[in-house]
């Protein structure tokens, strides 16, 4: 064996005390950061550290070089916001992994839970997971755009709470707006949807909506959307106090 190790840690969603203690104790460790530049500048590490970035659509890349790092007796930290396995560097590894000379699947690899983006804006908004809910990404960049409706559709119709990942960037626009209209094929109307900005830094802002009057144009890709179903309700609060959001554990058999 090389020697070397590779851990690949989820880093929250921004707020310093949303890192958990077993992330802070694996980066520690690392003699190398590997990830995406906002991400590996985030970490805490003296300067016999070397940091190692790379762009946002490289992560096949990365994850190799991360790889070969570790098999040359580096101890590799990869990086990724929230958790890293959920549309993180994890699966990026992996791939690697499986599509890589047969010596990787002998290193040291390890996952390190992270505070995803969609648990930090639950946990602001009051209690809109509840009940059963997923997660959609609405990058198009490696899955049809087809696929991405088709899953919204079955969602809605299902009638789970869905939160949406990289809803809208500078290189993808429309998408966000066109799911919005999408999902009013097959929703009420009235159900809320939340826009969690940046939830945990300074700059986090909240805004309420619903469906039916859902602007795409509230989000950027530090926006978690968050949409609800019949279930969901906002319970409004004393002047001047934001309303709390929850969707109910009980379902109703409409069948």
């Amino acid at each position: 064996m090389s020697g070397g190790s590779l851990v690949i840690v989820g880093l929250g969603p921004g707020n310093p005390q949303q890192l958990t203690p077993q992330a802070r104790q694996a980066l520690a460790h690392a003699t190398d950061l590997v990830g995406y530049a906002p991400y590996v500048r985030r970490v805490e590490a003296g300067p016999e550290v070397v940091r190692h970035i790379s762009d946002n659509r490289e992560e096949i890349s990365r994850a190799r070089h991360a790889l070969e790092m570790a098999m040359s007796g580096r101890h590799v930290a990869v990086v990724s916001g929230g958790d890293a396995g959920v549309f993180g560097m994890a699966s990026a590894v992996f791939e690697a992994v499986e599509n890589g000379p047969e010596v990787w699947r002998m290193l040291d690899i390890r996952v390190i839970p992270g505070v995803s983006a969609v648990l930090a804006a639950a946990a602001r908004l009051g209690a809109p997971l509840g009940g059963d809910f997923c997660v959609i990404s609405l990058s198009d960049n490696l899955k049809p755009w087809p696929v991405v409706l088709e899953r919204l559709r079955l969602a809605a119709q299902a009638g789970l709470v869905i939160a949406l990942y990289n809803p809208r960037s500078h290189a993808r626009p429309w998408q966000l707006g066109a799911a919005f209209d999408h999902l009013r094929l097959s929703m009420g109307g009235n159900e809320p949807v939340a826009f969690a900005r940046a939830i945990g830094r300074p700059d986090e802002a909240v805004r309420l909506s619903t469906i039916a009057q859902a602007n795409a144009e509230w989000a950027d890709m530090s926006t978690l959307v968050l949409i609800g179903c019949p279930a969901t309700r906002v319970l409004t609060r004393p002047e001047g106090q934001e309303p709390w959001l929850y969707t109910s554990r009980k379902v109703e058999d409409a069948r």
